[in-house]
């Protein structure tokens, strides 16, 4: 039997058309209010150094309205561990974070940065708060994730999502052995970056990842449909997938 598969919605983008004018539109809460209502399992929102989208009055906001979990994206920094110990988030998830980037760009190094990640993961685990390291599909990386004590890893799909041909299928075989491994661990394996509504299917389809987290090409998508048409199209992709698995 197939696990259940479920899906967390990235608003980073939604964010990012109202800062782009530094207007009260397009509001936030409305948008999360519409994906629940058509299923999602999750809000993600990444909280960055630079407040580029997701305003700090943001990450509060959302946590007292939404009726799903929240999923919190943080860089792993002091600031940010006070931030979620006081919103009180249901899942971390670290990140890597460069202020010049566009976007999060590869997976943490666990390895070269253990005792730092390991003491973000412990501060936030003492107050119930689930964590989630977002990594490559490394074995030698995840190796290590259980000695750092989060329950659960994302698995980065972007270098998945921006190849073709030969290369796109190696790394689609790369993140099933990842998949497989972690899960081999008793680790939670989840999934995200780059996905759109073609390439999360082969994602989709890996029996051992639990969540998919997808923001941009929802957000792109809800442009023509609306973001409830554009929540549902996902999860319906997502949960066929599974099905065929």
């Amino acid at each position: 039997m197939n696990l259940p598969i479920e899906l967390g919605v990235n608003i980073d983008h939604i964010a990012n058309i109202r800062q782009a004018r530094f207007t009260p539109y397009p509001d936030l809460l409305e948008a999360v209010a519409l994906i629940e209502k058509a299923g999602a399992h999750a809000i993600t929102l990444h909280l960055r150094e630079d407040r580029r989208h997701i305003q700090d009055a943001d990450v509060y906001a959302v946590r007292k309205a939404l009726t799903t979990r929240m999923n919190f994206e943080m860089g792993a920094t002091a600031e940010m561990v006070k931030i979620a110990l006081d919103v009180q988030p249901h899942d971390v998830c670290v990140v890597p974070e460069k202020r010049e980037e566009l976007t999060t760009e590869g997976g943490l190094d666990v390895i070269g940065q253990f005792e730092r990640i390991q003491k973000v993961t412990q501060e936030l685990s003492r107050a119930n708060i689930r964590v989630s390291l977002f990594i490559e599909p490394d074995m030698e990386q995840i190796r290590r994730v259980p000695d750092i004590g989060a329950p659960v890893i994302e698995l980065h799909t972007g270098t998945y999502a921006n190849n073709t041909g030969e290369a796109k299928w190696r790394e689609l075989e790369r993140i099933q052995q990842a998949a497989e491994f972690a899960h081999s661990l008793g680790i939670q394996v989840n999934a995200g970056h780059g996905l759109d509504y073609q390439n999360t299917v082969a994602i989709a389809m890996i029996p051992t990842i639990r969540e998919l987290n997808i923001g941009h090409a929802m957000v792109a998508r809800a442009v023509f449909v609306g973001i409830e048409a554009a929540t549902r199209e996902m999860l319906v992709l997502m949960q066929a997938a599974r099905a065929d698995a």
